[in-house]
């Protein structure tokens, strides 16, 4: 396709099915014994996600002239962390949530231990993949070794995991903008980060186009959980995806609580151009990811 009729939604939709079909591969299939713990692990990874984090990922590596077929593992692992980390924030002990991409959540189609277990078991499926030495070809020790450590750090206490501690510690509770900014970072971002500069690493970027994108990948991150903040007020069930308005029942601490909604608008455009900037040295190979950014704003304003 030439570079002046690239359209974003086909990309993602080509991209999307990429994944998926890897996804579908690496994950054992339904009758894989024990039969109902594959089986929800399987509906969760399949309920129809926006795959986000592995385009990412894959557009990362694309921008600094990579191989895509060598992030597909990688991309396939942060998506089973990020299923498996929705499954667990649906669970009555945190945001008690029926609905998740439109379909029931985990909880409610396997009943709570099943869920648990399936996100416990889509985590450690994660690094299985990532530590088979035989999905990774040519790629170095060193290189694969670096992804694992990026994604564990990014998805533990003090990435994901950590952020969303503090994200439920701070409910119906005063709250600052570090504070508020350091649950979104680790909540969300850090994961949104790892995806970038793991795409970065295995396509071979130099210093300076790493430090770059993980600058976007910053922004990015963020700009996504304050555009999220925004649906949660302003979108039907039906664009969301899950209950609506569940994060102000719960006195969650958001962007528009904080800022009020058109703070909240103000700030994801800020952080647009920030992750835009970013790539102000990259030529069109990184226009998916310009695209990616605005697109993550343009969804909430």
């Amino acid at each position: 396709m030439e570079s002046s009729h690239w359209q974003l939604q086909p990309y993602l939709k080509e991209r999307m099915q990429l994944v998926d079909s890897a996804l579908d591969r690496y994950l054992p299939d339904g009758e894989t014994l024990p039969a109902i713990l594959h089986d929800a692990m399987r509906y969760s990874i399949f309920a129809g996600g926006k795959r986000i984090r592995p385009i990412l990922m894959l557009a990362a590596c694309e921008a600094v002239g990579g191989e895509v077929n060598n992030v597909l593992p990688a991309a396939c692992a942060i998506e089973m962390i990020h299923s498996y980390s929705l499954i667990h924030d649906d669970l009555p002990a945190m945001d008690d949530d029926d609905f998740r991409r439109g379909n029931p959540t985990n909880h409610k189609v396997y009943g709570e231990a099943t869920a648990i277990l399936a996100g416990d078991g889509l985590l450690t499926e994660a690094f299985i993949l990532l530590s088979n030495r035989s999905v990774w070809g040519d790629i170095s020790t060193a290189t694969y070794l670096e992804v694992i450590h990026i994604l564990a750090k990014s998805s533990g206490s003090r990435g994901m995991v950590g952020g969303q501690v503090v994200d439920m510690e701070m409910e119906e509770k005063p709250i600052d903008l570090p504070t508020l900014e350091y649950i979104h970072t680790h909540k969300t971002g850090a994961l949104i980060l790892a995806a970038i500069e793991i795409g970065a690493l295995l396509g071979g970027a130099s210093a300076e186009q790493r430090q770059a994108l993980c600058r976007y990948g910053e922004a990015a991150g963020l700009a996504f959980q304050v555009a999220d903040d925004i649906l949660d007020i302003v979108a039907d069930q039906s664009q969301l995806g899950k209950d609506v308005g569940s994060d102000q029942q719960r006195g969650k601490a958001t962007y528009p609580a904080l800022l009020g909604l058109a703070g909240a608008r103000q700030r994801a455009s800020e952080l647009r151009e920030v992750a835009l900037s970013s790539l102000d040295s990259f030529g069109d190979s990184a226009r998916p990811l310009r695209e990616i950014a605005s697109f993550i704003v343009d969804r909430s304003c």
